[in-house]
C-alpha cells in the first residue's frame, strides 16, 4: 500500500512539475503576439518539443502507463499550439513548414511501424530507444553554452530558473522510472538531471558579479535565447 501511495504521489508531482515547465512556452508565445513577429528565432524548440511529447505519448500507450499518457498528451497539445502561434507570426514560414514536415515523417514512420509490428515487446524497445535518443539529444543541446561559460567564467548566459526546474523535473521522472522499473525513463532523465546539476555547479564556481552602482554597464557576450 505504501508503495502504491509513493508511486501515486511521485507520479502526481512529476506530472504537475512537467506541465508547469511546458507552460513556460506561453510566455514566449505571448511575446511573439505582442510584437506580431517571431524575429530571427527558430521554431525548432517548439517542433522538437512536440515530437518528443508525441513519441513519449506513443510509448506510454504501448506500455499502458497512464502517467506518461496524461503528461505527454498535454505536452503534445501545448507544443502543437505553440508551433501554430509561431507559424502565424513567423517571418520565414517556409522553414517552419519544412521542419514540421520532417517531424511528421518521423511520427508517421513510428506510427506505421507500431501498427504493423505484431511483437509488442519489440515495439516498446524500438520506441523506447527512439525516445531515449531524442531526450539525450535535447539534453545535450546546452553543451555549447557550458563551453562558453567555462571559457568566459561568466554564467550570465545560463537561464537559472529553467535549469533549476529541469533539475527537479528530471529527478522526479528518474525516481518514477526506478519505481516502475523502466530504464527508458530512468536513463535519459538521469542524464538530464546530471547535466542540469553541472550547470547549477557553475553558478557556485563562477558566481555572478555585482553590478557596480556607477560607471558603464556591459551586455552579456551571448544573448539568452528562449529555452523550453
Amino acid at each position: 500500500m505504501d508503495g502504491i501511495l509513493s508511486k501515486g504521489s511521485l507520479a502526481t508531482l512529476a506530472t504537475v512539475a512537467t506541465v508547469l515547465q511546458f507552460l513556460t512556452g506561453t510566455v514566449i508565445c505571448n511575446r511573439y503576439i505582442r510584437k506580431k513577429s517571431t524575429g530571427d528565432t527558430s521554431a525548432f524548440p517548439f517542433i522538437s518539443g512536440f515530437l518528443s511529447c508525441f513519441m513519449w505519448l506513443k510509448y506510454g500507450v504501448l506500455t499502458e502507463e497512464s502517467t506518461l499518457i496524461l503528461v505527454n498528451f498535454i505536452g503534445s497539445a501545448l507544443f502543437f499550439s505553440y508551433t501554430v502561434v509561431f507559424f502565424v507570426f513567423s517571418v520565414n514560414k517556409r522553414e517552419v513548414v519544412r521542419q514540421m514536415m520532417l517531424i511528421l515523417c518521423i511520427i508517421l514512420s513510428a506510427t506505421i511501424y507500431t501498427s504493423f509490428e505484431v511483437d509488442t515487446e519489440k515495439s516498446v524497445r524500438i520506441i523506447g530507444l527512439l525516445c531515449c535518443c531524442l531526450a539525450v539529444l535535447f539534453f545535450a543541446s546546452p553543451l555549447s553554452t557550458l563551453a562558453h561559460v567555462i571559457r568566459t567564467q561568466n554564467t550570465d548566459s545560463l537561464p537559472f530558473p529553467i535549469i533549476v526546474a529541469s533539475f527537479f523535473v528530471c529527478l522526479l521522472w528518474t525516481g518514477y522510472g526506478v519505481l516502475i522499473g523502466d530504464r527508458f525513463i530512468q536513463v535519459p532523465n538521469l542524464l538530464g538531471g546530471i547535466l542540469a546539476g553541472i550547470q547549477l555547479t557553475l553558478y557556485v564556481i563562477y558566481p555572478k558579479q555585482k553590478t557596480p552602482s556607477s560607471g558603464p554597464r556591459y551586455s552579456p557576450l551571448v544573448s539568452e535565447n528562449p529555452i523550453l
